[in-house]
């Protein structure tokens, strides 16, 4: 169960590399206003959410102890990101502070998953 367990995990990681990358090579563009929302920031977003449900669920199954309030807290912060990027996957420009807050919500979820005991 533990092999499993972490390979969801890598792949939950690389989600989040995925979302956040595609992110953060737009962050130059930023300035001049013609950022949007890359595909690998919805397939990253896609990608937390799946193996983040299977990790719940491998662990419950594992007898693990979970954090049910931060898995709450991260769900729902990661559905209001994944909601954000698929609204405007389509258009060519998007607000900076629309974009600016993806990032910041994806940033916040790492920080909880990585402080929150």
């Amino acid at each position: 169960m533990d092999v499993l367990i972490n390979l969801f995990v890598a792949s939950h990681i690389i989600g989040v590399a995925a979302l956040l990358g595609g992110w953060l090579t737009q962050l130059k563009s930023l300035s001049t206003g013609d950022v949007r929302i890359a595909p690998s920031m919805v397939h990253g977003a896609l990608v937390m959410l799946v193996t983040g449900f299977i990790l719940v669920g491998l662990n419950e199954a594992d007898d693990v102890e979970l954090n049910q309030t931060k898995i709450s807290v991260k769900s729902l912060i990661l559905i209001a990101i994944l909601v954000a990027v698929f609204i405007k996957r389509k258009e060519e420009r998007i607000p900076k502070p629309y974009f600016a807050a993806i990032g910041l919500l994806t940033m916040a979820n790492v920080v909880i998953a990585t402080t929150w005991t």
